[in-house]
Parts: C-alpha cells; sequence; structure tokens
C-alpha cells in the first residue's frame, strides 16, 4: 500500500514499512527497505497522464518497531504504512500478505536474504498485483516480479540450471526475478482517482499477526 502524489513531471508512491517481530531487527528491515526501492525503481517507468509524461519513483522508508501492539496497527489511518511480522517459523512455511492491496502480511525469515526478491515481490501484492495465469516462461527471458516458487523458467532462471524443467531443482530461483516496465503497467496507475495530487494506492487491512510458532494447527496464509 502507498500514497502517490504528483509533483512536476513525477510520480511519487510513498510506503513505510514497519517490521515486528521476534527475528525483526534494524538490520533486516533496511534490507528490506533497500530491496523494495532499488528493485521497483530499477525500471525507470513513466506514465502518461492527460497527455503529460510523468516518471515513476518508488519512495520507501523502513522503521523496526519490537513494541508495536495491535491496537496501534487496527487504528492506522496513513496509507503509507505497511506492517510485516518477521519471524522463523511461519504456518505453510512461506511468506505471505493479507489479500492483494493490503498494507499488512507475515514473512519468514528464511525467505529474507540478500537478493531473494520476497520482500519486493510481497510488495507488489500490496500494491495489487497477482501472480501470473501463465507460469509457464519458458522461451520467454526475464522472470517479472509477480511470479511465484514453481513457475518454470529458461534453465538459466533455475536454481539448477542442469535440472529438467519441473523437477526439483528445475523451477524459478526468485534471485532472477525482475521489476519489469510489464510489471508498472499492470499497477494501473492512470486510473487512480487524484484529489489535490495525492491518491491512495492498495488499501487497509492493518492487522496485527501473533507468532505462529506460539499458535497450533491454524493456517493464516491466503
Amino acid at each position: 500500500m502507498g500514497s502517490a502524489e504528483l509533483d512536476n513531471q513525477q510520480l511519487n508512491i510513498y510506503s513505510h514499512i514497519i517490521t515486528y517481530g521476534n527475528a525483526a531487527n534494524p538490520e533486516l528491515t533496511v534490507l528490506i527497505r533497500d530491496e523494495i526501492e532499488t528493485m521497483w525503481n530499477e525500471s525507470k517507468a513513466t506514465l502518461t497522464l492527460e497527455d503529460l509524461q510523468f516518471s515513476v519513483r518508488f519512495n520507501i522508508t523502513a522503521t523496526f518497531l519490537p513494541g508495536i501492539t495491535d491496537i496501534e496497527i487496527y487504528q492506522n489511518l496513513d496509507p503509507k504504512n505497511n506492517y510485516f511480522r518477521i519471524e522463523e517459523f511461519a504456518h505453510g512455511n512461506i511468506s505471505f500478505v493479507d489479500g492483494l492491496g493490503c498494507n499488512s502480511g507475515y514473512f519468514k525469515l528464511e525467505n529474507l536474504y540478500k537478493g531473494s526478491t520476497t520482500a519486493a515481490h510481497e510488495y507488489g501484492h500490496t500494491l495489487g498485483l497477482e501472480h501470473p495465469d501463465d507460469l509457464d516462461l519458458r522461451g520467454k527471458g526475464v522472470p517479472g516480479i509477480m511470479y511465484p516458487r514453481g513457475t518454470l523458467v529458461d534453465p538459466q532462471f533455475q536454481y539448477e540450471p542442469d535440472k529438467p524443467a519441473g523437477t526439483k531443482g528445475g523451477t524459478l530461483y526468485p534471485i532472477y526475478r525482475k521489476v519489469l516496465k510489464e510489471d508498472i503497467e499492470q499497477l494501473k496507475l492512470h486510473r487512480l482517482e487524484f484529489e489535490n495530487g495525492k491518491a491512495i494506492l492498495g488499501a487497509f487491512s492493518n492487522i496485527w499477526h501473533p507468532n505462529h510458532a506460539e499458535i497450533e494447527g491454524t493456517d493464516f496464509s491466503v
């Protein structure tokens, strides 16, 4: 989720990442911030509004707030704020967000190594992007950021290039995902309803997540 703001010939999207949980820390929070901002700006996308061309710029900030409460998150009214619990254990063994176009979720620590692209992928979901329908990218080049694990790709984008497609090691290695101009186009920024040069991208979910390790037998993934 974020706040989209027009400024001269630039469309700025502001998002603030807030982390909490036993595996969250200041260093990891900075890593997540850097990954999201770097990857979402790599394509140097532009947008045409009323015959004017705007450059699209993602401005990501982040804060580690270990003591944040469920009430603080529930009462949030700032569209820039995105809340993510980080833990070593997650039901379903995956990181996830609370729907398409939301501002909260749960990250599994193992998914957040440097270059993993997990944070940038989940951020795409918070902006409203789905996984593509066609998960066979063979012969189509670099995988976009919204392709999930298990996608069939050219050998050089697999976990193990010498493995047959679809077998163990023969699917998308997430480190090769990129935010492409097509991904920015899928945000349909031209459809945003601006008021005084500002619009909201996504919607409030404002969910505080408990530690899955302390709750048995419940699957929180969406």
